[in-house]
């Protein structure tokens, strides 16, 4: 039976999605149909297509009650629409339906999440409890299980934090059901606990595969946890992180964490940290398995701290372009779902052309664009790609070969609010070789560096009739630029 809660949630979700322009849209990213969106959730393959569902306010465009909207999708680009799956309507997530994952057993798709609630404590003060709970579907709509939770206080390591508790990752592995799950230890810093469970009601906790030891920012949000071509890689989104030179930025972080597990003795040994996303607009990364066996990223396109989108929209939020994962000489690459290739236009292409200041390619401009650039050795000391740029605007990708260092900067992209408008990261050798992939969609830049090596994912809110794209340098540069304008 679904609730009245969900029940108002679904029809102002459909009312107010056929409100939107369209063309408000962005080309290629997934958006959420109405009012707020963070968290990836669920992401998952069921009835031969793939599921995303989301943390959802579809009653404005703040964070505030949290639902679990609902889309899918048979190619990872294009989205369709289901009606909201959940909403906070029970005891135990009355105060939040929150992140977590989806699995299918005996048939059925069901949905593990974190409930928010609100507990009277014996010395009359009130204090906020995360447990997990189960919802079971068919693919449109879900009945929570009456059981719930199924992990609940009683089943955390001792001195854990009973209010940092939350999002449940799931998945089978020969005929046993496995959860890493968020916590914070005695300590006040984050851990991931491991659980396991023959029927996804019944839950026995294992171990903790990691700890921060306040080494990595505080409470550990989103865990992920999977093999990789030949090693296990957990995947973490840190509260509070301190700034370490350019490889971990203030507050809100993503982190892959890369080693071996032993399966038996379900032992996580760490062998390397790298962050996934360099970017000022990029949280809470969850994966799928591909039937083809590739390993799929998505993400949350926003930072808890830079509130961007753009002023007067009724909607706010949107996640990245699905990324394939895989491991090269000891690093974690990331690069668009090759499913992305299917709506590329005509291509526009300048090779081997040679800059000493400043000019602009004919046919390289606007706004939903796949570009291309490639720099070769050489001794000049910047080389800059303005993008959205009109007489006003624009944003900037400048590379310093002689530091090293890419910079992402939109301070002139048009936002009127004083938040973070610049990151940077190494990149190259130093010779000046450089090569960049550039997926620019009306409100986002995600740059992926040297076919994936890196990654960096920000916002921007540049009016549309801004979409010129300029090359700048200080020192003779050859380079090579391609582009296929984006349809769908």
């Amino acid at each position: 039976m679904i609730s009245e809660n969900l029940k108002q949630a679904r029809a102002q979700e459909e009312k107010k999605r056929k409100e939107i322009d369209m063309a408000q849209r962005p080309c290629c990213h997934f958006s959420v149909p109405t009012g707020w969106m963070n968290d990836p959730n669920g992401f998952s393959r069921y009835q031969g297509v793939y599921h995303l569902f989301y943390q959802y306010y579809p009653y404005g465009t703040a964070w505030n009650s949290m639902h679990w909207g609902h889309a899918v999708t048979e190619d990872l680009i294009r989205w369709k629409y289901l009606p909201a799956a959940m909403a906070p309507d029970q005891a135990y997530d009355a105060e939040g339906v929150f992140s977590g994952s989806a699995v299918e057993y005996q048939g059925k798709q069901c949905l593990l999440y974190t409930g928010v609630s609100q507990v009277r404590l014996p010395d009359g003060k009130q204090a906020v409890r995360q447990t997990q709970c189960l919802a079971v579907g068919d693919g449109t709509d879900y009945e929570k299980y009456s059981g719930n939770p199924v992990i609940s206080a009683d089943m955390l390591p001792q001195g854990s934090s009973l209010e940092d508790f939350r999002d449940p990752k799931v998945w089978e592995e020969d005929g046993t059901y496995y959860m890493v799950v968020g916590s914070r230890h005695a300590d006040g810093s984050g851990q991931i606990l491991l659980y396991s469970s023959e029927n996804l009601t019944e839950w026995k906790f294992e171990t903790v595969i990691d700890r921060c030891r306040n080494r990595y920012g505080k409470m550990w949000e989103c865990p992920d946890f999977f093999p990789l071509d030949d090693k296990q890689v957990l995947v973490v989104s840190p509260q509070d992180m301190q700034a370490e030179g350019l490889e971990f930025h203030n507050g809100n972080g993503t982190m892959f964490l890369a080693g071996t597990y032993d399966r038996e003795k379900k032992e996580f040994h760490r062998e390397w940290v790298q962050t996934v996303d360099y970017g000022l607009d990029f949280y809470a990364p969850q994966t799928v398995l591909a039937e083809d066996g590739r390993r799929i990223m998505i993400a949350w396109m926003k930072s808890w701290d830079n509130n961007m989108f753009p002023e007067g929209y009724e909607w706010n939020g949107m996640m990245t372009i699905p990324r394939e994962l895989s491991i090269r000489d000891g690093r974690i690459y990331q690069n668009p779902v090759r499913e992305l290739e299917a709506y590329r236009g005509e291509k526009t292409e300048h090779m081997g052309f040679n800059v000493d200041g400043e000019c602009w390619l004919q046919g390289i401009s606007g706004r939903m664009l796949d570009l291309t650039v490639e720099l070769e050795p050489g001794n000049y000391e910047l080389f800059q790609i303005r993008l959205a740029e009109n007489d006003r605007f624009h944003s900037s990708i400048t590379y310093r070969p002689g530091q090293r260092t890419l910079t992402f900067d939109r301070t002139y992209s048009g936002y009127c609010r004083d938040m973070a408008a610049t990151r940077s990261l190494y990149a190259g050798d130093g010779s000046g070789k450089l090569k960049l992939r550039i997926i620019l969609d009306k409100y986002s830049v995600e740059i992926f560096v040297n076919d994936g090596q890196s990654a960096l994912t920000s916002l921007i809110v540049t009016p549309q009739e801004a979409d010129g794209i300029h090359f700048l340098s200080e020192g003779e540069v050859d380079f090579s630029a391609y582009c296929w304008e984006l349809n769908l």
